[in-house]
């Protein structure tokens, strides 16, 4: 959880207490992350995404697996406010640093949690997304519910993964092509109906899912807000 935002080489859910899956934890895990260190600083899906949600001087935004702050560091030049949630203890470290050389003071706030457990407050966030993340969440459910508790009536959410799975994705041939050989690296794909159908039930109302260019890239999105007329259904 893995963004919200990871850039396409930052696919990724460790986190020091066990959240995400064990093959991004650790040395390992780290060293493939760091090797990939330059393309996750900024990332021009997590732009266009932010682009997208057009987050406001007068709002709060959240990075779900925010990584080392693509998307995060994008939605702050547009004056929100941003929570960065990232479960990985260096990632966080990394991000840490980078508010800092930035001066941005207290317009980003770093938490330990994940998607399916933010630690925040309910009805706090006018705007949330996730870039390259969904397919680590370890509970589809428990992660929607959460955004569903998080976001403000309103409120908008913008879940995207790349499809790394189409040909004509320019990384084709080092994820998707090589994701059946490559156990240590594989992540499922996720299936935009799946979750359309737990964001409804979760009371949110979606106005798109399914498979988009997303700042050129192949990408599955779902498109959300907090609305009130899906609430009983």
């Amino acid at each position: 959880m893995t963004s919200a935002g990871h850039s396409s080489d930052e696919h990724h859910q460790g986190h020091e207490h066990g959240h995400g899956h064990e093959h991004d934890q650790g040395i390992t895990g780290m060293l493939r992350y760091l090797r990939h260190a330059p393309k996750m600083w900024r990332s021009e899906v997590n732009d266009a995404v932010v682009a997208r949600l057009a987050p406001t001087s007068h709002e709060t935004a959240l990075d779900i697996g925010a990584g080392i702050g693509a998307g995060t560091m994008a939605a702050v030049k547009s004056g929100s406010r941003v929570v960065a949630v990232e479960p990985t203890p260096y990632m966080r470290r990394i991000l840490q640093l980078r508010c800092v050389l930035a001066r941005v003071g207290d317009r980003v706030r770093i938490v330990d949690g994940t998607a399916e457990a933010t630690t925040l407050d309910a009805d706090t966030i006018d705007a949330g997304w996730a870039v390259n993340t969904m397919h680590h969440w370890t509970n589809l459910d428990a992660g929607v519910a959460e955004l569903a508790r998080v976001i403000a009536p309103g409120g908008r959410v913008l879940l995207v993964d790349e499809d790394f799975e189409d040909p004509t994705h320019p990384d084709f041939e080092s994820f998707g092509s090589k994701r059946a050989d490559d156990h240590s690296h594989h992540f499922p794909t996720v299936d935009p109906k799946v979750v359309e159908a737990a964001m409804k039930h979760a009371g949110m109302t979606v106005t798109f899912a399914g498979h988009d260019s997303i700042a050129g890239r192949p990408s599955i999105v779902v498109e959300a807000s907090h609305g009130s007329d899906q609430a009983s259904a």
